[in-house]
């Protein structure tokens, strides 16, 4: 049965969702904080997660890769009390279904969800396509998106665009889109926009005739005809000039050019893939480059991450690099000492994977015959830099109390005047976090209803806390406003 898990602590919410959900014949779970949603996805196979976004105990953004995580890989419909344009951006750019803005119509929602299970039905039946993936080792949630769009861009025919700070192996991408294509057996023609004037640049992708210019001294096929019934990579394209983006633009639409010198046009069939670490929107914004070249450059859109953020990757890509090394200079393969690796993982790595390689390469050099990599093979520059941020790194400053649970700041600095008086209970031992923080709670909550003689506008007004949540506290800790008046 498919399992709908309701993540909200709106309980009037979570029953209406609950009524919503059984009608449609589907299984549900509510949790009325984080923890609990947590514990849930551990727990049990879900299909669809409805987050809320303020919840007690966090915000349910900061929580989304978590819950993307999870072993059933739910679709996660994101739900809020208010518009948030910056938050529905982190949320899309997370991999959320859908964005609802409190109230939505039980139509709405109904149908969110129904297109949510039916493209994860579709999803599921998927026949997986088998990449050959030689030389791209990586095996984050990262990584993993990114080759599911490999094999996306494989099967198809578009126009690929690939993005990624410098380093980041936008190169080999396009190369392995190119070889699970069915024009692997065409050429792979690389177009380095960055290293050409604009007059060499159209004479490299079109070719020309002899004498068409000084230093034309033979007829020269173009780039763009050499990938015929192949894949034309260009790489940094952002740095192509104005002029030659527009001619190009004729070029992808008709597959027909004219080489320079030349009246009669030439066709070439070929594929796509465009790869660059500029943003390419900014650069249309400022003019710099066509918009209308960027959408057809932008079917399919693979934004590869930078190391620093798949560091899970980095021992896996470490062993490799070092094995393949060991293999050329022909010697038996190196261990690692643990200090190598925590030192890998501590730099933050601006020149991402082609920069850890260098490193590596370094590292290989330096221990000359030893059996074993330590941190102290690693170049100084890099060893220097990781203790400097060890040394200049701040003190973790504990979260503030209204972030955990969701209070004002003046309720904070109450709960900070009655921790004292909470810690004496526990004064032959310490308590554990989540026991510590309970009696906090239950200590305040039966201090504020004193205070405003159950008042519940005066309750609101001080705690900042929403009737619902109030209410679910009340419950959650078993207290009664008529025992407390």
């Amino acid at each position: 049965m498919t399992t709908i898990l309701i993540i909200d602590d709106d309980i009037d919410f979570c029953e209406t969702m609950e009524s919503l959900v059984g009608r449609m014949s589907h299984h549900c779970i509510t949790a009325n904080t984080l923890a609990q949603g947590m514990e849930a996805l551990e727990n049990k196979r879900v299909d669809v997660v409805f987050l809320d976004v303020r919840l007690p105990d966090g915000n349910g953004l900061e929580a989304l890769p978590a819950i993307k995580k999870a072993s059933s890989e739910p679709e996660v419909i994101i739900l809020t009390g208010q518009g948030d344009p910056d938050g529905a951006e982190l949320a899309i750019q997370g991999g959320v279904w859908d964005y609802l803005v409190k109230p939505t119509s039980i139509k709405q929602t109904r149908l969110s969800l129904t297109r949510a299970l039916k493209y994860r039905e579709e999803k599921r039946a998927e026949v997986p396509v088998a990449l050959k993936l030689d030389n791209i080792i990586g095996t984050s949630r990262a990584m993993r998106a990114c080759f599911d769009l490999v094999a996306k861009a494989a099967v198809s025919n578009s126009q690929t665009l690939i993005t990624g700070e410098t380093g980041t192996g936008k190169e080999l991408f396009a190369r392995t889109i190119h070889e699970n294509s069915p024009r692997a057996e065409g050429n792979f023609v690389i177009v380095d926009c960055a290293s050409l004037t604009e007059t060499l640049l159209e004479s490299t992708l079109f070719g020309h005739r002899k004498g068409a210019f000084t230093g034309a001294d033979a007829d020269r096929v173009g780039l763009v005809k050499v990938a015929d019934g192949g894949t034309l990579f260009l790489d940094e394209v952002g740095d192509m000039p104005l002029a030659i983006q527009r001619s190009f633009l004729r070029v992808l639409q008709e597959k027909r050019f004219r080489p320079v010198g030349q009246t009669q046009e030439v066709s070439s069939n070929f594929r796509l893939i465009a790869a660059t670490n500029r943003n390419l929107e900014k650069m249309v914004e400022k003019g710099a480059f066509r918009k209308d070249l960027l959408f057809r450059l932008w079917t399919i859109h693979l934004e590869l991450p930078p190391l620093r953020n798949r560091k899970e990757d980095i021992k896996r890509l470490a062993m490799f690099f070092i094995d393949r090394l060991c293999e050329e200079y022909g010697v038996a393969n190196k261990g690692f000492d643990s200090d190598f690796f925590e030192t890998l993982n501590a730099y933050t790595w601006p020149g991402n994977v082609r920069e850890l390689f260098n490193v590596l390469e370094m590292a290989f050099i330096s221990s000359g015959g030893t059996s074993t990599l330590y941190a102290m093979n690693l170049p100084s520059h890099i060893r220097i830099k990781v203790a400097k941020a060890v040394l200049t790194r701040k003190p973790q400053r504990p979260l503030p109390l209204e972030h955990e649970q969701g209070l004002s700041p003046e309720v904070s600095h109450v709960l900070s005047e009655t921790g004292q008086e909470i810690w004496r209970r526990y004064s032959n031992r310490i308590p554990e976090l989540k026991e510590f923080k309970g009696a906090l709670e239950e200590h305040y909550l039966k201090q504020l209803i004193r205070h405003t003689d159950g008042n519940a506008r005066q309750v609101m007004k001080i705690s900042g806390l929403s009737k619902s949540h109030f209410y679910t506290l009340l419950k959650k800790r078993g207290i009664s406003i008529s025992q407390e008046e």
